[in-house]
């Protein structure tokens, strides 16, 4: 569907309440079309239909008059330039940027992500700044609580029983 087609469908299921519908066409969009900020910024604003700060500051990054606790937001939620950059998603050099302020934008996070991993990285590449994301999780090192061990075995015993009741239901009707 032609981008003035898909355009008019957003605003046919935002008017029609379709938030979700419209959130998808637009992030289908901006895969599409990676260098147009207008598309970014519509984006945004679904996001801040849902009250999504960090999601409405990913898609305003390369916006110079973007909201400063939207901002705060996403950098918070994607703390490494690695992350950001798979959050961005950005293809192609950053002079294909719409602004000055944008290319910036995108050479600052490129150039960041490149000194803590200690090589070049590159937008069209994900495999090159894929170990700054991986890198950051962390598996959980709480202990078992009570309520969570609770939890889990309620939740074994659920199963086990529908398990029974199924069983029990399809021999039945062999009988």
């Amino acid at each position: 569907m032609p981008l003035r087609e898909t355009l008019a469908q957003v605003d046919a299921d935002l008017a029609a309440g379709r938030v979700p519908v419209a959130r998808q066409r637009l992030r289908g969009l901006v895969s599409s079309f990676p260098y147009d900020l207008t598309l970014r910024r519509r984006l945004a604003e679904v996001y801040r239909l849902y009250g999504d700060a960090a999601e409405a500051g990913r898609w305003t990054y390369l916006e110079e008059d973007r909201d400063a606790d939207e901002t705060a937001a996403f950098e918070a939620r994607y703390r490494s330039p690695g992350r950001r950059m798979k959050a961005l998603a950005w293809r192609g050099p950053e002079a294909m940027a719409a602004t000055a302020f944008a290319e910036g934008q995108l050479v600052a996070v490129r150039t960041a992500c490149a000194e803590k991993l200690g090589h070049p990285v590159d937008w069209d590449d994900p495999a090159s700044y894929r170990d700054g994301v991986e890198e950051e999780y962390e598996a959980p090192s709480e202990p078992w609580s009570v309520s969570g061990v609770l939890a889990g075995v309620g939740c074994l015993v659920g199963a086990l029983a529908f398990l029974a009741i199924w069983v029990n239901g399809v021999v039945a009707l062999f009988d």
